[in-house]
């Protein structure tokens, strides 16, 4: 077994969910709000807007993991095999769902992007970060950038028909990819942002909300994995922020997860995810598809 590559992926996979749970107690409030009830949150303690119980998670992981399970069922066409998980997920009722990909839902009729089509002319927009929050798996299980180009872009055009949204989830894989073959973070990031509208905003404090558009997310993500140093200071700077903290500190805590690896995960993080057992199983066939067959679709 390559250690590193496990450590990477099974970083990269609970990145997503610690920061999913510790950021859903905060989901909604706003910075004041957060340090008149918490000062400043750092435990796993669940409650918040979804009443959530200690460790447990929201579409975040869940669809993270609707992802994987389509790749993993079918690496060769997995559209429709994504599809049925997203589906079977939702049939599920869970609590916290987007607006966009609930609308999407409720159109499906057979093609993934015509629902999406039709969800963003229904809203006037499709600019949310919800194909986003759920995209690390491609990176995790296809070795050849250009397999995790492929199905980052479709994964998200199922639900989200801006194309910002794409844009920025394969600009999010391609620093994936960079990190699982370790590549430094700092240098990763300023790699795959060169000459796009990230660029200019890497160093200064974002001057927009934390909240679910996904050039606001994006530039937070950003923000947080550049000036942090800890896989613990990612995902609390992002549960402090609050707005969409759940998302936030999903989709930073994926990157930082891959980058700090597992073994930077703090033990009290790891062992709080109530989903545990699904998540390592996960992983180990994650790890399995990309050493077994190169993650070649």
């Amino acid at each position: 077994m390559d250690n590193k590559l496990m450590d990477r992926i099974k970083g990269g996979m609970y990145g997503v969910a610690v920061g999913d749970a510790l950021g859903g107690t905060t989901e909604f409030m706003n910075e004041w709000e957060i340090k008149a009830q918490y000062g400043y949150l750092t435990e796993i303690i669940g409650g918040g807007v979804w009443n959530l119980e200690p460790g447990e998670v929201t579409d975040d992981t869940m669809m993270t993991l609707c992802v994987a399970d389509g790749i993993l069922e079918n690496p060769e066409d997995l559209r429709e095999a994504i599809g049925h998980y997203f589906m079977e997920w939702y049939q599920s009722r869970p609590k916290d769902i987007g607006n966009i990909i609930r609308h999407v839902f409720e159109k499906y009729q057979g093609d993934w992007f015509e629902a999406a089509f039709i969800a963003h002319m229904d809203m006037g927009q499709s600019g949310g970060n919800g194909s986003l929050m759920r995209c690390l798996p491609v990176a995790l299980a296809y070795e050849e950038l250009a397999d995790v180009e492929r199905v980052t872009t479709m994964q998200s055009r199922m639900t989200h028909y801006d194309p910002r949204c794409a844009g920025v989830c394969v600009m999010y894989n391609r620093i994936a990819h960079r990190l699982l073959q370790g590549e430094d973070l700092r240098t990763s990031i300023k790699a795959e942002v060169a000459r796009s509208e990230y660029e200019e905003h890497l160093e200064a404090l974002p001057d927009c909300p934390p909240s679910g558009f996904i050039v606001h997310t994006f530039r937070w993500v950003l923000h947080i994995l550049l000036h942090t140093s800890s896989f613990e200071e990612v995902v609390q700077k992002a549960a402090n922020l609050g707005g969409d903290s759940d998302t936030i500190g999903a989709i930073a805590g994926g990157l930082a997860g891959i980058y700090y690896g597992y073994e930077g995960v703090p033990a009290r993080y790891a062992n709080a995810i109530l989903i545990k057992d699904r998540l390592d199983e996960t992983i180990s066939q994650l790890y399995e598809m990309r050493t077994s067959f190169g993650g070649v679709s």
